[in-house]
């Protein structure tokens, strides 16, 4: 029970990285509101966590809309009367290099995986402040690290987060307001994005072996890994941690 009693919200909550992380974070005590465009799958994965006997509530959320972040983060307190944990998970993306991608496609991209961030940082940092506690989470990812031809607007908006994250963490330090911010930068997972971006280069089972070869440690990471990482950031055993980047990659970002 590592975040007994805490409240959390994760957005991105239905599928993918988001889900491991709401029925973990469920798993070891948290009251887990997990939020998604995708209504279906996000009942689907609170009613299977309520189940199982941990707390959660599925709430519907474009993360690029100002006045819905406002709403979410108000009526998580209305229902658990705080927020400990803010996991900015939901992300997209796609493939095309500096002299091909589209403007329209490059702002739609900002908006979800840069702008959600921002915009759910401020938003929890609004009530954690009054707490005097609290952890947000925010996904970058390897992308954010090194470069990647082919990857222009996703490499740009995941090292924004990496850099956003620690100016919040400075800010929320030098405050005094007891908020920890920190990035998570994953490997490559195989998560529904990842699957879906394998089937349209054509071989499935070829994209995956060829960006299993990426990682040193001779295998792609799975959700759950991803999650317990989160974990230890949302949890009191990462008191002294933030503006810090975890990476959880194979070594990928080693070499």
């Amino acid at each position: 029970m590592r975040v007994k009693d805490k409240v959390a919200i994760v957005t991105g909550g239905a599928k993918g990285l988001g889900e491991a992380t709401s029925r973990l974070l469920a798993k070891e005590g948290a009251k887990v509101v997990l939020t998604d465009l995708d209504e279906v799958q996000g009942k689907k994965v609170e009613a299977e966590i309520n189940k199982a006997g941990g707390i959660a509530k599925y709430m519907k959320h474009d993360v690029a809309n100002e006045q819905q972040w406002k709403k979410v983060v108000d009526d998580t307190v209305k229902l658990f009367g705080k927020l400990d944990i803010l996991v900015n998970n939901a992300g997209v993306g796609h493939s095309a290099s500096a002299e091909d991608e589209t403007l329209e496609k490059w702002r739609f991209l900002q908006s979800i995986n840069l702008d959600a961030v921002f915009l759910g940082t401020r938003e929890a940092i609004r009530v954690m402040k009054n707490q005097k506690s609290g952890s947000i989470i925010n996904l970058s990812s390897i992308e954010g690290l090194v470069g990647d031809p082919t990857l222009a607007a996703y490499n740009a908006s995941k090292g924004g987060v990496r850099l956003f994250t620690k100016s919040a963490a400075l800010h929320c330090a030098k405050s005094g307001y007891g908020i920890r911010v920190n990035s998570v930068h994953p490997g490559y997972i195989w998560t529904p994005m990842v699957e879906e971006s394998a089937k349209e280069s054509g071989d499935v089972e070829e994209r995956k072996a060829a960006l299993t070869a990426l990682h040193p440690i001779g295998k792609l990471g799975v959700p759950d890994d991803i999650a317990y990482g989160i974990l230890y950031l949302a949890s009191d055993e990462s008191g002294f941690v933030t503006g810090s980047e975890l990476v959880i990659d194979g070594g990928y970002t080693a070499q």
